[in-house]
């Protein structure tokens, strides 16, 4: 995924890159958002050992690996503690680093991040109507700290009365946390 400020094109930010192709890109953000977003498929031609070979090879699920200037930040998904230990070690003796910043032990493995399931769930529970306030108010920046826009601002946009914009916009608020901590057996309780 790439986020950009500007127009990025994304043929000619890879032109560059000497064992990398593009083999799709989608611009998934709309003209209201101050960012532009796109999902890149890039095909690496990368030597043998590349990290991603190695979380494959150990049974995970690549859920991130993002490149930055100087490393490799990953996030994966492995079944057994076993697996995430010969993962580290592997990835300790072939590129000679290994920090491991966090460990979140689940029951189940789910789904890998940008998977789709969540947003097909929530696609298939939410009106059109209700899908398409809360898009707008994300874009236009009401979750924002502070906010961006207002529910005057966003009905405005929306060509809607602000009341219909109010409780469109808790309906599927509501729906949403239903879909989040309904029949959850380890509900928070507070102290």
């Amino acid at each position: 995924m790439v986020i950009s400020g500007a127009e990025f094109d994304p043929e000619a930010e890879l032109a560059s890159l000497s064992r990398a192709e593009l083999f799709h890109s989608e611009r998934i953000s709309d003209d209201r958002s101050d960012q532009q977003i796109y999902r890149l498929t890039v095909i690496a031609h990368e030597p043998y050992p590349f990290l991603l070979g190695l979380v494959l090879r150990e049974r995970g699920i690549p859920n991130r690996l993002m490149l930055t200037s100087d490393y490799f930040e990953g996030i994966a998904t492995l079944a057994e503690w076993d697996d995430f230990r010969r993962l580290a070690d592997e990835i300790q003796e072939q590129f000679g680093r290994f920090e491991l910043v966090s460990v979140n032990q689940t029951e189940t493995a789910g789904v890998p991040l940008g998977g789709g399931q969540f947003g097909r769930v929530v696609r298939n529970e939410l009106s059109r109507d209700q899908l398409t306030v809360l898009q707008t108010a994300y874009e236009m920046g009401y979750y924002e700290t502070p906010r961006k826009a207002s529910a005057d601002d966003i009905a405005t946009e929306l060509d809607i009365a602000q009341s219909t914009f109010s409780e469109r916009l808790r309906l599927a608020e509501s729906q949403l946390f239903d879909l989040v901590f309904s029949g959850d057996e380890d509900s928070v309780t507070p102290d």
